[in-house]
C-alpha cells in the first residue's frame, strides 16, 4: 500500500525515523497511537511521548 492510501490524516507525525511515518508525507500509517509520558508530573509537551514509536 502508498502511504497515499496508509497515511492517517488524524495523526500528524515529522518524526521520520520511526517505521510507522509515511516516508511521502508527515503523518503516521497507525491507525491510533498512544501518547504517554516519562514524567511523574507532566507539565510541558516536552514532557510526553509517542509510546507507539518503532525505530525504521
Amino acid at each position: 500500500m502508498s502511504c497515499y492510501t496508509n497515511a492517517n490524516r488524524c495523526i500528524e507525525c515529522t518524526v521520520s525515523q520511526c517505521k510507522y511515518h509515511c516516508d511521502t508525507e508527515n503523518y503516521c500509517t497507525l491507525e491510533k497511537i498512544m501518547v504517554g509520558t516519562h514524567e511523574a508530573d507532566p507539565t510541558a509537551k516536552q514532557c510526553t511521548d509517542c509510546m507507539s514509536f518503532a525505530k525504521k
